[in-house]
């Protein structure tokens, strides 16, 4: 990571090159503190301490009367001097609810939907999720950013939703790959082990610290908040941002990854579903 906060760039061993990634996934909560002040600008500044390249941003508020009618991901990307790709998870009017990527990086949006609840509890806050390709130094990054449910059963069928032919088995999801976001689950759980049967968890890379808990901001206790990433991404750091401010913006803290990641290789064409069907 070069000192502006941007990409450093350096010869690697096989073809192409190697850069390093700097991303953050926050719950933010619809922008509201634990101290009960509603404001985008401070979670901008949380993330602005940071310099990150990408932001995956989940509970976000868009034209909501309960907050002031502001476009969260617009005003937390134009701090940021980013463009936000959001997805509406929940729309009642012109009021939406969702989840965002941010970058200042050429992206593309290239998928956002909902995800699968329970036929049996209709009334379950609606899951979505987004998929951006994101290009740094000619080579494509896919980046999928998602927020799961309460129940269980809920997330084991939205992570199934995840690694199927719409995400991560899509044959334009061909590595590098890095899924992010708060998926209400702790590791070992049945939609944790899922994902991370298809992808590496950032936080067992090698000499990467353990239990970095996000929930809740105050008193972290859970390891709620995750980064999964294919072959060809290299995890050199993990962190989560601990700041005074950063403990009160939001009932999560965000967590932070540096990631390396290497140019696709000629005639690279695997993609993570022919990787989970030669396992």
């Amino acid at each position: 990571m070069n000192r502006s906060g941007g990409f450093a760039v350096e010869q690697a061993s096989v073809p192409g090159f190697r850069r390093v990634l700097r991303l953050i996934t926050y719950n933010v909560r619809r922008c509201l503190g634990i101290d009960g002040r509603l404001s985008p600008v401070r979670i901008a500044e949380v993330l602005a301490s940071c310099r990150p390249d990408v932001v995956a941003l989940q509970e976000l508020d868009v034209g909501r009367m309960r907050s002031g009618m502001v476009d969260q991901a617009h005003a937390i990307a134009q701090h940021l001097g980013m463009r936000a790709h959001f997805h509406a998870a929940l729309r009642v009017m012109e009021e939406e609810y969702g989840n965002a990527i941010l970058t200042a990086l050429p992206s593309r949006l290239v998928r956002a939907e909902a995800l699968p609840g329970l036929p049996d509890r209709p009334h379950l806050e609606p899951r979505g999720a987004l998929w951006a390709a994101i290009t740094a130094h000619d080579t494509e990054i896919q980046v999928i950013a998602t927020h799961l449910g309460l129940r269980r059963r809920e997330r084991a069928r939205q992570a199934e939703a995840l690694l199927g032919s719409r995400f991560l088995s899509d044959p334009a999801c061909r590595p590098p790959v890095v899924l992010v976001g708060d998926l209400n689950a702790v590791p070992h759980s049945f939609a944790y082990r899922r994902l991370a049967g298809r992808l590496s968890d950032a936080q067992r890379a090698p000499g990467m610290p353990r239990r970095q808990r996000t929930y809740p901001s105050a008193c972290p206790l859970l390891r709620l908040d995750h980064v999964f990433v294919s072959e060809g991404v290299t995890v050199r750091r993990v962190e989560v941002v601990r700041g005074p401010l950063a403990r009160i913006a939001s009932d999560h803290l965000p967590l932070l990854v540096d990631l390396e990641v290497a140019g696709p290789r000629p005639g690279a064409v695997a993609h993570l579903g022919e990787r989970a069907g030669a396992a």
